[in-house]
Formats: structure tokens, C-alpha cells, sequence
């Protein structure tokens, strides 16, 4: 553990990336797709764009840091947020500084921007919290525990380069996932990062998944693996917001990691209208048995379908479905 020579934060600085637009010849735009970024992984996957010509990449960042603890204590002045973006194969590096957001000090928003020609393989993005601690500027009192990877080249939000699904036979393994034996799959929220365990027991299950067959097989895998993203979705909300830390007040605070990130993409869709801490206050009292629990289940559903793209991949399922069938009566 490093010891420094003067005091700094102990709440979590967390950051999450919200939108990433691409800039191209001409002043093209490009919007990348939410399945380029993971808020679970904290990775953007740059080479999920559309278009390979493009110049620039802008990244819209919100970051929330411990403002009770800095008013309480009052160690710190002239606080400021920055956004760094560095990489290790380039020397490249981007500082973009923050600005607060409408959380009463708590949310910090802003956007980095990093040129194509710069960085050549993934970059990792960090937010620090600077200030001025007695007479002396420029002091970092915080930063994030864990940092965002930009991955130049990838087309999947991966941190591991490799999808976090696990083929598992139920019926063999522990006596955990023996109990699951007839299910397709399970998603398992222990571990650092949630990961999916599918049951290779289950027959044709993994040959669907893995693609490969015909169109018909095709078009199906592609609707489980939506199916698979919404539960995805689902039991990580339902994890992050199962452990909650409480403040003396009786307000919940966002957990610092993936948990933390997870409700800050969901709760709009969950509670619309509402600032994310009034949101993750009335989820808790419903949660508690203070209002209805039951009734925000569409909801919960409602926002990890999105995620997951369902409505999308449902609807292109029938069109390819209608196609097919057109094709054979001909």
C-alpha cells in the first residue's frame, strides 16, 4: 500500500463512459454502437465502428467523486477532475479536464478526445481528482481503482480479449451447478466480473451458440445469445443493487466498481426522469419493502432487454424467418 505525505480521499472515485462518437474525412459522424462500450468490463471496443476512415474519437465521460468527504473533512481546495488517456506502446498521452455535472458536486462530465495516428493498440483511461492540500497545488487525492481500457482494433468490449462464457457440464461439475442441471444457462455474479456458465449438457445448445450451421441455426444463436445478454443484464442489477452501502442518513451510495456502473446505465430506464441518486433512493426503499418491488420488475426487464439489444435482434430474426420461408414456398 502506498503511504502519502499528505491526506487524501478514501471514498471511491469511479468513472463511466457514456457515448463515444467517431469523426471522419469530410467531418463525417459517426454515433458508435452501446455494444462498443461495456460499463461491466469497462472497455471500448473501437473497432466495432461501421466505418474504417474515421479520424478521431471522442469520448463522453461521467465520473462521480466523494463530495461529503471533502466537504466534511476540509483538507482540500480548488478541487479539479481530469481525464487522462495513456498508452504504453506510443507514449501517448491525452488530458482532458472535467467539469461538475448537475449532482450537487458528485458527478463530474466531460469528453476526451484522443486522435487515431496517436494511439496504436489499447490505451487505458484514468480519472484523478486534484487539489490543493495546505500550500501546496497540483496534489492528486484520488483517483480511480480501476481503469477504462480503449482497445483500438477490437469489435467486443472485452478486458481478457476473450468472452467470459465458460462451457460446463451441470450435471458433472459441483454440486452447485448440479442443481441447474436442465437450465441452459447460468449467469454467476461472484467472482470480480460477472461471467456466464453454460451447460454443454444441454443438447445442440453450444453448437447454436458457437454458429456455424445453417441460416435457420444461425438466426437462432443469435437470438439466444440475446436472450443470454438480458439475463446478463438482469442478475447484475439485481446483484448490485442486493449490497448496498447505507450512509448514516439512510441514503444508499453507488458501489465503486462494476456494481456502480451497472446502476448508473440502468436506472434512467428503470426510473425515468430522475437524477441517478434520487433513482437508486427509491429502488432501495422499494427494495426494502417501502413501496412496490413487484412493479419495477417490468422495468428491470424493460432496461436489461434493451442492453441486450432484444427488440432488434427479435425483429430482424422475423424478417430473416419471413425470407426464408418466402425463398423455400419458391
Amino acid at each position: 500500500m502506498k503511504v502519502y505525505p499528505y491526506p487524501r480521499l478514501a471514498g471511491a472515485v469511479t468513472v463511466r463512459v457514456t457515448a463515444v462518437r467517431l469523426r471522419g474525412l469530410g467531418d463525417s459522424r459517426e454515433q458508435l454502437d452501446t455494444k462498443g462500450y461495456s460499463v461491466v468490463e469497462q472497455v471500448v471496443a473501437l473497432g466495432r465502428a461501421e466505418r474504417n476512415d474515421w479520424q478521431t474519437a471522442r469520448i463522453a465521460l461521467s465520473a462521480t467523486v466523494p463530495v461529503r468527504e471533502i466537504e466534511a473533512k476540509g483538507h482540500w481546495s480548488d478541487l479539479v477532475v481530469i481525464a487522462v488517456l495513456t498508452e504504453g506502446a506510443t507514449n501517448a498521452r491525452t488530458v482532458a479536464q472535467l467539469r461538475p455535472g448537475t449532482a450537487g458536486g458528485r458527478e463530474w462530465i466531460g469528453e476526451v478526445e484522443l486522435n487515431r495516428d496517436d494511439y496504436l493498440d489499447r490505451a487505458s483511461l484514468a480519472v484523478h481528482v486534484v487539489a490543493t492540500v495546505g500550500e501546496t497545488h497540483g496534489r492528486i487525492i484520488g483517483s480511480t481503482d480501476q481503469e477504462w481500457m480503449i482497445d483500438m482494433t477490437a469489435d467486443a468490449p472485452l478486458r481478457d480479449r476473450q468472452l467470459d462464457v465458460s462451457t460446463v457440464s451441470f450435471a458433472r461439475s459441483t454440486e452447485r451447478l448440479a442443481r441447474f442441471r436442465d437450465v441452459p444457462w447460468i449467469v454467476d455474479t461472484s467472482g470480480r466480473i460477472p461471467a456466464v456458465r453454460m451447460n454443454s449438457d444441454f443438447e445442440g445448445l453450444v453448437a447454436l451458440v458457437e454458429g456455424g450451421g445453417s441460416k435457420v441455426e444461425s438466426v437462432l444463436g443469435e437470438m439466444l445469445l440475446a436472450h443470454m445478454c438480458s439475463d446478463v443484464w438482469t442478475a447484475v442489477f439485481h446483484t448490485a443493487v442486493g449490497d448496498l452501502e447505507i450512509e448514516d442518513d439512510g441514503n444508499p451510495v453507488f458501489p465503486p466498481d462494476w456494481r456502480g456502473a451497472v446502476l448508473r446505465e440502468m436506472l434512467p430506464d428503470i426510473i425515468p426522469g430522475r437524477s441517478a441518486e434520487d433513482a437508486l433512493r427509491e429502488v432501495h426503499i422499494r427494495r426494502s419493502g417501502e413501496g412496490s418491488w413487484r412493479d419495477l420488475q417490468p422495468r428491470i426487464q424493460y432496461a436489461a432487454a434493451r442492453r441486450a439489444d432484444v427488440p432488434k435482434i427479435l425483429a430482424a430474426a422475423v424478417r430473416d424467418i419471413e425470407r426464408l420461408d418466402q425463398e423455400t414456398s419458391a
